[in-house]
């Protein structure tokens, strides 16, 4: 079997099939985690997941895109942000629910920033003070972290302002799961060294700048995760399609192709691996 440890089918992309979505997944032996971006997408991850007995989970969280009002070009959607805080009541609402695993998607995003740059510092401290929140919030209620880290191009302030709040906030007491990194290798080791899993998604089967195989082959098999993010990011053969947890197969062959293992044994290892992440 294989877990998509980071799914969307709680996406207006998925609102006229989401739960055949679903099925086509758990037929195929997939389970799937549906992640929250905000507290209506996170409601709709959890409703989704107690509509099956097994199989389906929840993630439930504020993604730093939603902490402030912007227009979003992303593949296959365009919408615009409605800002949000983290409203900790509304979350716990959710979080007692029994398929909820986890806290996010949370972290910070640079990489789309107001066109007005003297609003930049305000934007990132709002992110910052957001995800701490998150972080603490996933504490409280033991539930594993997703992370999300999308930086300035050609810029390492995104991850340096994340070791910070890592250190701050004692990262090392929680189980945490930096999903879809696409950095450099040696900040990817920063993060292992404080007990990160790291995701991976279709961008391994059609990166061409090798930076992604580097990290692939640098990362040990007993802290890697598989994802697809759907309905972004559709690995080859299946790029310009929408993309679904089923996919996430896909992933699974390049990774082990990359990693030089039989696919038998990585489906065995992420699958573990997104075990004891999220306690399932």
């Amino acid at each position: 079997m294989l877990i998509d440890t980071h799914a969307h089918v709680n996406f207006r992309s998925f609102k006229d099939d989401a739960e055949q979505t679903l099925k086509r997944a758990l037929d195929a032996g997939i389970f799937v985690v549906n992640v929250g971006s905000q507290i209506d997408t996170s409601r709709q991850a959890a409703e989704l997941a107690g509509k099956f007995p097994e199989g389906v989970y929840a993630a439930i969280g504020l993604h730093p895109e939603h902490t402030h009002s912007q227009y979003v070009d992303e593949e296959e959607t365009h919408f615009k942000t409605r800002e949000e805080d983290f409203n900790e009541s509304w979350y716990e609402e959710l979080v007692a629910h029994p398929k909820v695993v986890g806290i996010g998607e949370c972290g910070l995003d640079y990489y789309r920033l107001p066109e007005n740059v003297s609003l930049h510092e305000q934007v990132k401290q709002k992110q910052i003070e957001v995800f701490k929140k998150q972080i603490r919030f996933a504490k409280k209620h033991n539930k594993a972290l997703i992370v999300h880290s999308r930086p300035e191009k050609g810029s390492d302030e995104l991850y340096e302002h994340m070791l910070q709040i890592f250190a701050e906030e004692e990262i090392k007491k929680l189980r945490f799961v930096v999903h879809s990194y696409t950095h450099t290798p040696e900040f990817l080791q920063k993060f292992l060294d404080l007990g990160a899993f790291v995701s991976f998604n279709g961008i391994i089967t059609f990166d061409k700048t090798g930076n992604m195989e580097e990290l692939v082959k640098m990362a040990p098999l007993d802290r890697i995760l598989l994802e697809t993010d759907c309905p972004y990011l559709a690995p080859i053969p299946m790029r310009g399609k929408r993309n679904e947890p089923g996919y996430v197969r896909f992933v699974a062959e390049h990774l082990a192709k990359l990693k030089g293992v039989e696919l038998q044994e990585a489906e065995n290892l992420t699958t573990r691996n997104a075990k004891t992440l999220f306690g399932i």
